[in-house]
């Protein structure tokens, strides 16, 4: 550093000339000593007595170090034009004519106006510049990420070590904003899900059409329906509810915190899926007859059917084990963000089926020529259709080890249980053990009381008003949900569980409000298809099996709108997963069952034979709306009373108000073509086709008057990747 200015270097005194022969530096009496050269100036240095240390006044005198830390609220750039010429660099300063009064805080400068209006040094626009504080700067120092240093060859020659072109760290590209990044990941997600599930479900109901035209929609399809029934009843409620409710924020945690990635949780969790599946697969099975007596005495008290049925049983219950190691190996990939083969894996399972049914059909017959019963069917056809149902399973829960492979992720069985965290998610999943107790209790009511139910309609002479006329209207009904509402949540669900555990609850809100919003504008148009296309719709689909698809139409029908509360809670409830929240949950579907079993019973004694499975859907439906009211509430004081409910209740209220004409509509339309060209497959094509362009087009009208801000921009994006 040069010396401080001391007042006598711009003082010229007289003296003596120096002599030639005195030494350089001698001062010699008498002589004006000769100027001194001016010193060459250091950029790096500041001047102490200068008013202005950093300059601003001159951009060519700023220091690129120090400008890092300067404070332009208080000392705004000047206009162009009006800088001042640099002077000597000792010379004494003048006076200002304005000096800042450090005293005074610095006000916050007022907008910028649409133009740039002042000029910034190193080319920033006017428009876009913040201006902050010193403080600000240097207490957010620490937390600020590293950027690339623009003047880093002004001052590299005075560095310890001298870096080589080679060694220049590489300059990062722009990463994306964050929610930018978090949209597009998981629409991607959302539409690999998707895909999957419509295809299978497009294979699923290509099942039942074989199922149907192979053995009917009456009672002897019911005896298989409930063999089939029982597995998945049986598994969710040992184990199904927790590993998909309790054990993926569990896997997330593992994921997050262990040093293995959460590879030895995931192995623990899969042996124990294993083990404790094994056990109850081989007791289930041996006890095939009291399970098949508790879900319809109406079946076993029938010698027959009860025969036939626990056959069915017996094939069908070592699925439960398959299922499993399915669905515990799909939410390992869940959790590591690999979403696609849970959802494909199933197109298998389906395609074993429809090849055994198809199989039955070329053997022994379709149902409308054979006419096969339990009385009548052979036990090489029990053999065969029940062989095929447990090989389908096996399949898609093999299929998933490849997956698996590319993830990265070898299975290996590991027994050390102790200790790792599989205590406390056995703890959560106590009350998911009874969430799913109370759900499957209002199934097994459902059962017993629509079996009864239809096969005293079928005496009467109206097949396809039982058990399997429910679950296919059924089927069919949950189809816009598991496309749309479960693979949205099942790429947030991961999501949700990290925010939760980090305490962010308006991230939690902003994904439950983004999933409601999102699914709706798909669920409510659906919910309102189903109430006026039901009948078209399954007279279609369901024309193998006989007069019985108009009955499954009215079923459809009587479910349309509880698909929207049905939607609502499943979003909802995946709020208090992410919580760990178990307890909540089983209340809610406490609540829920109990309004489902006790409509059901109702309409099963007040409404007649043939209608009392189209009360008890829409008793289903009732018993989702109830729920939704108490979830909704339970889960705003949660979150701090904030829930983001004026948005969604405004989604959901426009999305309503646009397909209420549009079901009118379309319902007519329907009505009017079925009445001229009648109920057959010609006449439901034509109907379903005339009133699904009618509800589609008056829709999509008073949706655009309404501005349902969901609905544009899902159409944007459409039309978007349409234009590619």
């Amino acid at each position: 550093m040069n010396a401080p200015y001391d007042g006598d270097r711009a003082q010229g005194t007289g003296g003596p000339a120096p002599s030639q022969g005195t030494a350089p530096g001698t001062p010699v009496p008498g002589q004006v000593p000769a100027p001194a050269p001016a010193p060459e100036r250091d950029p790096y240095v500041q001047d102490a007595y200068d008013h202005d240390p950093y300059r601003s006044q001159d951009l060519s005198a700023q220091d690129p170090v120090a400008e890092v830390l300067y404070d332009r609220a208080s000392h705004p750039p000047p206009p162009p034009g009006t800088y001042q010429e640099p002077g000597p660099l000792y010379a004494a300063p003048t006076a200002p004519s304005y000096s800042p009064d450090p005293r005074v805080w610095a006000q916050t400068p007022p907008p910028e106006p649409d133009g740039p209006s002042r000029h910034l040094p190193y080319g920033d626009h006017a428009t876009t510049t913040q201006f902050v504080g010193v403080d600000s700067l240097v207490t957010g120092a620490s937390d600020a990420q590293p950027e690339p240093d623009a003047f880093a060859h002004l001052y590299r020659d005075q560095e310890a070590a001298p870096r080589t072109p080679a060694e220049e760290p590489p300059v990062a590209a722009p990463a994306p904003s964050k929610p930018a990044g978090r949209a597009s990941s998981l629409l991607k997600s959302s539409a690999l899900m998707a895909a999957g599930t419509i295809v299978s479900r497009i294979t699923g109901f290509l099942r039942t059409l074989v199922i149907a035209g192979a053995i009917g929609v009456g009672t002897f399809n019911d005896t298989y329906q409930i063999a089939n029934t029982l597995p998945t009843m049986i598994y969710v409620l040992v184990g199904g509810g927790a590993l998909n409710a309790v054990f993926i924020p569990q896997l997330v945690r593992a994921m997050k915190n262990d040093s293995d990635g959460g590879q030895a949780y995931a192995n623990r969790l899969l042996t124990l899926v294993v083990v404790l599946l094994a056990g109850i697969t081989t007791i289930c099975v041996l006890a095939a007859p009291v399970f098949i007596t508790m879900m319809s005495p109406k079946i076993a008290s029938d010698p027959q059917q009860m025969d036939v049925a626990v056959a069915f049983a017996r094939y069908c219950l070592p699925t439960m084990f398959f299922m499993g190691v399915h669905v515990v190996l799909g939410q390992i990939l869940n959790a590591r963000g690999r979403f696609g083969a849970m959802m494909w894996t199933p197109v298998l399972n389906n395609i074993v089926v429809i090849a055994t049914f198809g199989a039955f059909i070329w053997a022994f017959g379709g149902f409308t020529t054979s006419g096969v019963n339990a009385a009548t069917v052979t036990p090489e056809g029990v053999r065969l259709l029940g062989l095929g149902t447990l090989l389908g399973l096996a399949v898609q829960a093999l299929a998933m080890l490849p997956y698996l492979r590319d993830a990265g992720f070898k299975p290996r069985l590991r027994f050390d249980w102790r200790g790792h965290g599989l205590g406390k998610a056995a703890r959560l999943a106590k009350w998911t053990f009874f969430f799913v107790l109370a759900n499957q209790a209002g199934l097994v009511v459902v059962t017993q009381l629509a079996t009864w139910a239809g096969s005293v309609a079928e005496k009467q002479g109206h097949p396809g008003t039982g058990f399997t006329g429910y679950q296919y209207a059924l089927l069919l009904w949950q189809m816009p949900q598991a496309i749309i509402t479960v693979s949205v949540m099942t790429a947030v669900l991961p999501r949700i569980s990290r925010s939760a555990h980090d305490g962010d609850a308006a991230a939690v809100r902003d994904d439950i409000s983004y999933g409601l919003r999102t699914s709706a504008v798909a669920i409510v148009p659906c919910a309102f298809a189903f109430l006026s296309l039901g009948v078209p719709m399954a007279t279609l689909l369901y024309a193998g099996s006989g007069s019985g698809a108009q009955n499954i139409g009215y079923i459809l029908m009587a479910f349309g709108l509880g698909l929207i509360p049905y939607s609502i809670q499943y979003v909802v409830l995946r709020g208090f997963y992410a919580y760990e929240d178990t307890r909540t949950p089983f209340y809610n579907t406490v609540i829920v069952a109990a309004v489902n079993a006790a409509g059901s019973a109702l309409s099963f004694f007040v409404l007649p034979a043939r209608w009392a499975v189209v009360g008890m859907a829409a008793a289903y439906g009732l018993g989702y709306a109830v729920g939704v009211g108490v979830a909704w509430r339970r889960l705003r004081t949660r979150l701090g009373g904030d829930l983001d409910g004026a948005h969604v209740m405004r989604t959901y209220a426009r999305l309503t108000g646009a397909c209420v004409p549009a079901a009118a509509v379309a319902g007519a339309a329907a009505f009017g073509v079925t009445q001229w060209l009648g109920s057959g497959v010609t006449g439901s094509a034509t109907a379903l086709l005339a009133g699904g362009i009618a509800l589609a087009a008056v829709f999509l009208i008073a949706a655009k008057r309404m501005r349902i801000e969901e609905l544009n921009a899902m159409v944007g994006m459409v039309r978007g990747r349409l234009g590619r």
